[in-house]
């Protein structure tokens, strides 16, 4: 069962990437409660989510963070690809 986090997120994710069935999320607790999210894409759509100068990565982790803020919460967004 995904988390209202990682739904978001997959939703943002989705209409970016050309294969949006290879996106995956996964998230754990950090020590200082704060949820962080791993987002994993295919190795060909890391650059289309990242954006020029990482500006498409920090509008989703805004998103994310104001969405987090709503709940009292605090979130950390790394992405990475599948090699």
């Amino acid at each position: 069962m995904k988390t209202e986090f990682e739904q978001l997120i997959l939703a943002l994710v989705s209409p970016i990437v050309t294969n949006p069935d290879d996106v995956s999320i996964s998230s754990f607790v950090d020590v200082d409660e704060t949820i962080v999210l791993q987002v994993l894409v295919n190795k060909e759509d890391l650059g289309r989510v990242i954006g020029k100068n990482g500006r498409i990565a920090n509008s989703i982790r805004t998103i994310a963070h104001a969405s987090a803020s709503r709940a009292s919460k605090k979130i950390k967004i790394e992405f990475d690809s599948y090699e």
